[in-house]
C-alpha cells in the first residue's frame, strides 16, 4: 500500500520541524517547505524545497506529486517583542496573507484533499481579555471582532478565507487557534522568541542572585501548551470531519510572574526580576477547551512545569554553545 503524501509548510520552524516528525512516525511520506531548513536537528522530511510561498509559481510546485494533506502553518510571526510593538505590522500581514492566498489556490488547482490552517489565539478580542483572571477565549466569542494586533487580524482574514475555498470548492478544510506552543527547538533568542524561552534563556544566562528583565508587572497571564500535545491535537482534527475553527491550548493559566518563577525553580537558581516598560499584548489568556473535548475528545496530558522540565535543559545546552 502507497504511502499518504504531506506537505508541511514552514517545515523549517518549530512546530513544522515537530509536525514532520510526528507524520514521519505515522507513515507518511513528508515534504517540508520553508525559506530555511530547520535551525537544530536535520529535516526528517523525505524531500525538503527551501523556497518562498510568497512566490505563487513555488506554491504551484510543491503542491506537486500527489500531495494528499497540506498542513499550512508557514507564517511571519513571533513574540510580543515582534507581533505588539507595532513596527513590523505591514511585512507581518503583507507575508501571511500572501502565503495563504497562494497556497490555498496552489492546493485548489491541484486537488488536494484536506488542508490544515494554524490560526491563532490572537484573532480573539481585546476587550474579552481585559481581566487576567478571567479572560473569554470561546471560539463563539470571536465575533464582533477586535484583535490587539495586525498579526490577530491578519489570522482570523485567513481563517475566512479558507473557509470559504471550503464553501465554494467543496475543499476538506480544518482550522485550529494555537494558544503558546513551547517546548525543545523553538526560537529561543533573537527577538522573536515567545516567554516561556526568553526566561529559560535569561535564567540560563543570569547567574545566582543577578536580575533579569520583565515586561510589565508581570500579572498578566497566559497559558502555554507543550509542543508534543499540539501535534496530538492537530493530528485528531485532520482525521475528523470537524473543520474548527477550535483552540489547541491549555486551560492551565500562569501569571508571567509566576512562569519565570517555575523556570527558577527548575534551574535551581533564584535571580531577581527587574520590572520595565514593554509590549504586553492582551492582560489575560487562556484556553477554552471545551469544544474541542466535546468534538475530537482531546485535552492536554503534560502540566506547564512538566513541559518547562525538558524545554529548560535543551536552552541552556543552547546558551552553552553559543557561550563557548
Amino acid at each position: 500500500m502507497s504511502k499518504k503524501r504531506a506537505l508541511v509548510c514552514g517545515a523549517g520552524g518549530f512546530i513544522g520541524g515537530h509536525l514532520v516528525r510526528r507524520l514521519k512516525s505515522e507513515g507518511y511520506w513528508v515534504r517540508g517547505v520553508d525559506l530555511k531548513y530547520p535551525e537544530f536537528s536535520p529535516t526528517q522530511a523525505d524531500d525538503f524545497i527551501q523556497a518562498d510561498l510568497r512566490n505563487a509559481t513555488v506554491a504551484e510546485v510543491v503542491v506537486k506529486g500527489g500531495i494528499e494533506e497540506v498542513y499550512q502553518l508557514a507564517a511571519d510571526m513571533g513574540g510580543a517583542g515582534y507581533i505588539f510593538t507595532g513596527d513590523h505590522d505591514a511585512v507581518v500581514m503583507h507575508n501571511s496573507a500572501t502565503i495563504n492566498l497562494n497556497m490555498l489556490e496552489a492546493s485548489r488547482l491541484a486537488g488536494v484533499k484536506k488542508i490544515f490552517y494554524s490560526s491563532s489565539a490572537c484573532i480573539y478580542p481585546e476587550y474579552n481579555q481585559m481581566d487576567p483572571d478571567n479572560p473569554n477565549c470561546e471560539e463563539s466569542s470571536a465575533y464582533p471582532a477586535g484583535p490587539d494586533s495586525e498579526y490577530g487580524w491578519e489570522k482570523l482574514f485567513s481563517e475566512r478565507l479558507y473557509l470559504s475555498y471550503m464553501r465554494n470548492y467543496g475543499m476538506e478544510v480544518h482550522i485550529a487557534r494555537f494558544h503558546n506552543i513551547f517546548g525543545p527547538e523553538g526560537t529561543w533568542t533573537g527577538g522573536k522568541e515567545k516567554s516561556p524561552a526568553a526566561f529559560c534563556r535569561k535564567v540560563a544566562e543570569t547567574p545566582v542572585g543577578g536580575e533579569i528583565e520583565m515586561w510589565g508587572d508581570g500579572k498578566q497571564t497566559r497559558s502555554f501548551l507543550y509542543i508534543d500535545d499540539c501535534l496530538e491535537g492537530v493530528r485528531r482534527l485532520m482525521e475528523s470531519n470537524f473543520e474548527g475553527p477550535v483552540n489547541i491550548g491549555s486551560e492551565e493559566m500562569v501569571s508571567i510572574n509566576r512562569l519565570a518563577e517555575m523556570v527558577m525553580e527548575i534551574a535551581a537558581k533564584e535571580v531577581t526580576i527587574k520590572h520595565i516598560p514593554g509590549p504586553l499584548g492582551v492582560r489575560g489568556r487562556r484556553s477554552d477547551n471545551n469544544l474541542i473535548g466535546v468534538r475530537l475528545g482531546w485535552k492536554p496530558s503534560e502540566l506547564l512545569y512538566k513541559g518547562l522540565c525538558k524545554t529548560y535543559p535543551w536552552i541552556k545546552e543552547q546558551v552553552e554553545l553559543l557561550s563557548k
